[in-house]
Parts: C-alpha cells; structure tokens; sequence
C-alpha cells in the first residue's frame, strides 16, 4: 500500500486560496445537503500542560467518498518559539476499503482553509462594494486572512492592529508584497476597525478585543480566534447586535465562547443564530437583508473542511507526482 506525504510547502503550492474558496465553498453546501456526517470535535485538555489535542473526524458521500481526520494540537505557546501555535496532521482514508490514503501537515491545511471559509462568509455576508479591511491580530490566521479578503472583495484598504504596535508594523512590512493596497499598522484595534467594512479578529486573546461601538453599520465581521468556550474575542453587545452566522450550528452552540459568554449573560440565544454558510449557499436562507445590518460570522472550524482540502490535495498531487510516496 502506497501512502502520500504531503509538507507545509507542497500543500501551500498545491492549494492556493483563490482555489481554497470555491472549494469550502462546495463543502459547506455538502454540509447543508446532509451529505456529511461529522461529530463534534473531541478535545483533550490534560492538567498542567500549556495545550491541548483535538480529534476531527469526518465522512463525506461522493464518487469516491472518503473518511478523514485531523488530529491538531493548539499550544499558543509556540509563537514565541517562531512556531505556528497549530501541529498536527491530516489523515485521508479511503470509504471504501478504509484504507490510509494520505498523511498531510496540519498546519498548511488549517491555516488556508480556515482563511478561505472567511473569505466564503466575506462573499456571502458582507456588502457588496465593502473593501474597507481591518484586520486584529498578526500571526498566521492573518496572513492568510488578508489574502482570502482580498480574493473575496476588491479591497481599497487594509489596516492591522496586533498586542504592539512593533507587531503590527512587521505584519505591514512582511506582507506587503502580497497586499493589494499598502498596509496601515494601527495602535489599537479600535483604530483599525474605525470606519471598516470587513472585519477579521485573529487573535489568541481569552477577553474582547472588539467592541460594539467601533463598529460602523453595515460592517461584516470574521470572528475567527477564540474556539474554547472560555475564551471571546467579541463583546456581548457586539453579539447582540449582529446577524450571527455559523459555519455549523452545534460547534457555535457548543464549543464558542463568543456566543457561550454572551448567552450566560442573557443578551442572546439559539434563535440569535440566523443560519449556516451552507443554508445560505443553497439558497435556504438570504444571509444579509438589510445595508445597514451588522453581520457576524462565527468561525469555528470543521472537520468537513479539513476533508475536503486532503481529497482536493491527493487529486492534485497524485495528478502533479508532487508529494512523496512510502510503503506502509
């Protein structure tokens, strides 16, 4: 049996965002039609230790259909030590034999597909001349967050805010190349979000980082770094203001603190959640009603998503003899 191996660089080369997008895009949709099946992620947090281990699995029905797994582990920790604070690995199996298939870096995967979901809510949710883009937080999510924006709207500007000024000026300076318009570091979240139309929050952040009236009518919001249910990155009357949106119900009712937090508060609940990204897809649901409406998408992250880039990545490195090929 013959086993793929796909690293950080082959996958990033393999899986550019402008193709990430219509295909989470598709994942989604499968998602809302039932043709997944997929249970909420299984998180180890043993005391004592400065992390934690997920366990993702998902099937999906198709020709061929497959089984998948991502096994992650979030240590925040790891920036510091230039590492991104993501480490695991994708696993893609066959539906039909269970046979392992392909072993892929984690990293690569979670970092493109997370951005390109955003960048589906971005498309689905936010007004359509929307290109005033704030950005809050610096590492890896908002690499690939600032490229996913851009793939998603036309954008007229881009300003970063990070824990210090100095961080948001070295995202500005690195990122530059690949920004369609110069980069503004800020120093403050408040400052960059002022006057913004797209909003992304990428932070490792436990307590609100954006507040309500920052916020200008009409603003989408990517909410996208607090995924344990003790740790919010938005206000509760950011909450309760907004259209909430989910990539999946349960996960938001489950695993956000964002929502969990405002919820305890009695500012919002199960029906303050207006849809899924995959309801809107197939037209179940019209998203954004109003240009006046605040819309929230709540990104947790699916094992669907992971699943669909490792079936995407066999394809196109089987097609390109790109990877490497071991015996198991």
């Amino acid at each position: 049996m013959k086993l793929l191996v796909l690293d950080d660089a082959t996958i990033r080369r393999l899986l550019p965002m402008r193709d990430c997008l219509p295909l989470m895009a598709h994942a989604l949709a499968d998602l809302g039609r039932g043709h997944v099946e997929q249970p909420l992620r299984l998180v180890m947090r043993p005391e004592g230790l400065p992390g934690l281990m997920a366990f993702m699995p998902a099937y999906r029905v198709g020709t061929p259909g497959a089984f998948g797994v991502k096994v992650v582990g979030v240590f925040h920790d790891n920036v510091a030590q230039g590492k991104d604070a993501h480490q695991g690995a994708v696993l893609l199996f066959s539906a039909e034999t269970g046979e392992p298939r392909a072993i892929m870096n984690a990293s690569a995967i979670t970092a493109i597909r997370t951005a390109a979901v955003s960048g589906v809510a971005t498309e689905l949710l936010a007004l359509p001349d929307a290109g005033d883009l704030a950005i809050v937080g610096s590492g890896v999510q908002a690499k690939s967050h600032l490229e996913a924006m851009a793939c998603a709207r036309r954008l007229r500007r881009v300003r970063v805010a990070a824990r210090s000024l100095q961080s948001a000026q070295r995202f500005a300076a690195e990122m530059a190349s690949l920004s369609p318009v110069p980069i503004e570091a800020m120093p403050s979240a408040e400052a960059a979000v002022a006057g913004a139309d797209i909003v992304v929050t990428v932070t490792n952040s436990a307590e609100p980082v954006l507040r309500r009236e920052w916020l200008k009518d009409g603003a989408h919001l990517n909410a996208v770094g607090a995924s344990l249910p003790s740790r919010r990155e938005v206000d509760t009357a950011t909450m309760a203001a907004a259209w909430i949106f989910a990539d999946r119900r349960d996960s938001l009712l489950s695993e956000a603190g964002d929502y969990i937090l405002a919820a305890g508060e009695g500012a919002i609940g199960p029906e303050s959640i207006r849809a899924e990204l995959g309801e809107i897809l197939l037209g179940q649901d019209p998203g954004r009603t109003a240009p006046d409406q605040i819309t929230l998408f709540k990104s947790l992250g699916l094992a669907i998503e992971d699943l669909a880039a490792a079936q995407f990545l066999f394809e196109r490195a089987r097609g390109e003899r790109a990877g490497t090929w071991v015996n198991l």
